[in-house]
């Protein structure tokens, strides 16, 4: 009698599984979620989306090892061109407060003139989840992976300038960010 109960149960999960999963496929086919990034997405789907990009950022960004010369003026002044090139037309300079990329996309690109805290002030934890996602990108989300045409002491660059980068007025932008005419990298 035990085993029927079980056996009964276990049908009914799996019936419960198996209609989720028809339902699902069904809705994917339908083509009823607005996918134009001039529709926000609901609560529950940015929820999801947004736990699964930090939670897999930490993940992958957990075993980085950061340059002890993370903040010397050599990587601060060879990111900040790079910045400046690859980065701010989304992700913006001191004193400006959009472009023409940040009206367009969704989700919005974070303003990296800000200051974000996204581990409780451990500086490190930071610095590795920064490098990850320059390195590799984040998918469907308009954040290209640079690692391509980028080693990583390029990308360690641009991390010690964004360490930097709230702190900056315009002027001492301009400055950090001034790229010679003999630069033969620039983009």
């Amino acid at each position: 009698m035990a085993a029927m109960k079980i056996f009964s149960c276990f049908k009914c999960l799996a019936l419960t599984a198996l209609l989720a999963l028809v339902g699902g496929v069904a809705f994917m086919y339908a083509g009823i979620y607005p996918m134009g990034a001039d529709v926000p997405h609901n609560r529950l789907t940015y929820w999801v989306l947004e736990t699964l990009r930090e939670r897999s950022v930490a993940r992958a960004s957990n075993g980085i090892q950061v340059p002890a010369d993370l903040d010397s003026p050599e990587r601060l002044l060879n990111g900040g061109a790079d910045y400046n090139d690859m980065c701010s037309g989304c992700h913006l300079k001191p004193g400006k407060t959009q472009s023409d990329f940040t009206l367009g996309l969704y989700p919005a690109p974070p303003d990296l003139t800000e200051v974000h805290d996204t581990h409780g002030g451990d500086a490190e934890a930071e610095d590795r989840r920064r490098f990850w996602i320059i390195k590799h990108g984040i998918k469907a989300s308009g954040m290209p992976a640079w690692a391509p045409g980028h080693d990583d002491e390029r990308i360690w660059n641009m991390v010690a300038f964004l360490k930097r980068l709230p702190e900056l007025s315009p002027e001492q932008y301009q400055i950090l960010t001034a790229r010679g005419d003999n630069n033969q990298d620039h983009h």
